[in-house]
């Protein structure tokens, strides 16, 4: 059965269920999904998001973390929270026979969280072990440093995480706030799937969906890279050097010409060996194992952003090699041979894409987040199929920003 989009009513507000049926396994699985709450509602302390999911991860207060593990542990039932840039995220899932039990402990968990002061320290203690270790992850130190600097002053430009002052400073109440504030039904998006009838799940959603409180809806902010392209070098004892670029991306997330930055990114430096990046910087000159260059394109922001890591005294030949590929790339675009490679490795690989319940259920609910029916991706994939390459590269030459590069590097 191909995914629908059904609603309820609850208080007044209308709260959209994705619902694909698939029988193939006796197995069910459910999200809710709260958009606007992930790290980009961390306006006031960063952190605080990526905390309250990893609170939620530690039981009911009446349980504790170990017993409410336990009980989840011996019926094979998964409960677990995670936080993206834009959602806040709780999942359920079990075997279809054991989908009734799942669900009464997800509602006590959402009734009864774990909010103590043992609990908090525990998720506390984590994360700045995590970050901790993180200071020695260059990747991770180059990928946050240049963040802030495309989006320096904005939410975006700190780290989800946070920082191990950030964390140590947060407080229960802070937790709390922010739950009772982002996790309402006015934000709220379900998406379920698996071997369970649509009525039966909806009246299933419709008992837990009352915990929460109505809330108010909430649009997520847009935020614009910086003007004027800057970089930024981060010293540190390493043996080789962390070169990550990043410009503005001129698109929106519901833009019907996402389907060519897609193909034109894959030729780029999306597509690993046959890209441009890696021929020229890999294959040709031998200044990096990899080089990789994607669009990322949401509702919070639109950019391009790479990375590639090489000899310390490679540094700044890979940089001009980066800069010369990009502008090749925007002044004379690509070849019919590359297109047609493209083309059959998208299509082809199509689905790879599709193959698992989970997949197919995120893909629906990307395209009604995103702001498009049902269906969207299959009409971008034949879109991709009758691209011509006069077209392609037409579209190239109109994203001249992509030249205004802003770079982030550790070095020695």
């Amino acid at each position: 059965m191909a995914a629908t989009i059904e609603y309820i009513d609850v208080n007044g507000v209308r709260v959209p269920i994705i619902f694909e049926t698939d029988k193939r396994l006796p197995l069910v699985n459910m999200q809710f999904i709260f958009t606007n709450s992930g790290s980009i509602a961390d306006v006031k302390k960063a952190g605080v998001a990526k905390l309250s999911a990893k609170l939620m991860n530690q039981g009911t207060k009446k349980l504790g973390s170990a017993a409410f593990a336990q009980a989840l542990e011996s019926k094979a039932i998964h409960i677990a929270s995670s936080t993206g840039v834009e959602t806040f995220v709780m999942e359920v899932g079990s075997l279809k026979e054991e989908f009734p039990e799942a669900l009464g402990h997800f509602k006590a968990l959402l009734q009864d969280p774990n909010y103590t002061k043992e609990a908090l320290s525990q998720v506390k203690t984590m994360t700045i072990g995590s970050l901790s270790a993180k200071v020695n992850d260059f990747d991770y130190v180059a990928s946050n440093t240049l963040k802030s600097i495309l989006f320096k002053g904005t939410v975006l430009a700190q780290p989800s995480l946070g920082t191990i002052e950030n964390v140590k400073s947060i407080q229960l109440q802070d937790l709390e706030n922010f739950v009772q504030k982002h996790l309402t039904l006015a934000n709220l998006i379900v998406v379920i799937g698996g071997d369970i009838d649509l009525t039966k799940a909806k009246k299933e959603i419709a008992k837990i969906v009352k915990v929460f409180p109505q809330g108010e809806v909430s649009c997520v902010k847009h935020f614009h890279t910086i003007k004027k392209p800057e970089e930024k070098i981060v010293k540190k004892e390493t043996e080789q050097a962390y070169l990550y670029f990043g410009s503005p991306y001129k698109m929106t997330v519901d833009s019907e010409d996402y389907y060519k930055a897609r193909v034109a990114t894959f030729i780029l430096g999306t597509g690993g060996f046959g890209s441009r990046l890696m021929e020229e910087i890999r294959v040709k000159r031998g200044l990096a194992y990899s080089a990789y260059a994607r669009v990322n394109i949401s509702n919070s922001s639109s950019y391009m952003s790479g990375y590639l890591q090489t000899k310390l005294d490679s540094l700044d030949e890979a940089k001009k090699t980066v800069k010369e590929v990009i502008a090749e790339f925007i002044k004379n675009g690509v070849t019919q041979e590359e297109l047609d490679q493209t083309k059959k490795f998208i299509l082809g690989s199509e689905p790879l894409r599709v193959e698992t319940l989970s997949q197919r259920l995120n893909r629906k609910f990307m395209e009604h987040y995103k702001g498009f029916t049902i269906g969207q991706t299959e009409h971008e994939l034949k879109m991709i199929k009758k691209l011509k390459l006069k077209d392609l590269n037409q579209f190239i030459k109109q994203h001249k920003e992509i030249l205004e590069l802003s770079f982030a590097i550790v070095t020695k």
